[in-house]
């Protein structure tokens, strides 16, 4: 197994290969080149982004600074995808958003893992597992995601949350470690916020 097929497996494998390394720093740079873009340059980005990312549907927006292992190198974005400044992706191996999903300020989605056996981390071993975020999704500002963890459509996360284990779809989790605390339910298609009501009538298509 070379060192592409022990990143993407779940095996262990020495995070500071030589041949690793090399292509790794080729990602980075163009990561380096999207942060040095000013916030006007927004066709420079979009090209950028198609670049960097495995890959990238129409109308998604990423605020620099990203912050990314692998320079968005294993990162698959659906349409209209949304990141808010510093989002981290540790990108080792993929990491999947859906359509029109949402991730705030400071998200940090993680697929590297490190043993807990010291030996091996003095070795530098590490192991990959991929993250998923579904279809419209929000994750509030500072949401952690840990490696291999599924998050299902249309849910939403509240800020600061540390996802640890699968989130099911159409719920509103939080918390520390992250639990799901209800179902989206009737009460948000009248309600956006606290008790400010949707005004429907407002609401384009």
């Amino acid at each position: 197994m070379d060192f592409r097929e022990k990143m993407h497996s779940g095996a262990l494998y020495q995070c500071m290969d030589e041949a690793i390394l090399v292509e790794q720093f080729q990602c980075l740079d163009k990561l380096y080149e999207y942060n040095q873009t000013r916030p006007s340059q927004q066709k420079e980005r979009a090209a950028l982004l198609k670049e960097m990312l495995a890959e990238v549907g129409e109308g998604c927006y990423v605020e620099a600074p990203l912050h990314a292992n692998w320079g968005g190198h294993h990162v698959h974005f659906g349409k209209y995808v949304y990141c808010n400044f510093n989002v981290t992706f540790v990108d080792d191996t993929h990491i999947y958003v859906g359509d029109y999903t949402e991730l705030g300020p400071n998200v940090v989605l993680a697929t590297a893992g490190h043993p807990i056996l010291p030996e091996l981390r003095e070795q530098v071993y590490q192991y990959n597992a991929p993250v998923r975020v579904g279809r419209n999704c929000w994750l509030g500002a500072g949401v952690i995601v840990v490696p291999g963890v599924t998050i299902g459509d249309n849910t939403v996360v509240g800020a600061g949350s540390v996802v640890t284990k699968d989130i099911p779809s159409n719920v509103v989790a939080a918390g520390n470690p992250c639990r799901v605390l209800r179902e989206i339910n009737e009460h948000d298609r009248e309600y956006y916020f606290k008790d400010r009501k949707i005004p429907w009538d407002k609401i384009s298509g």
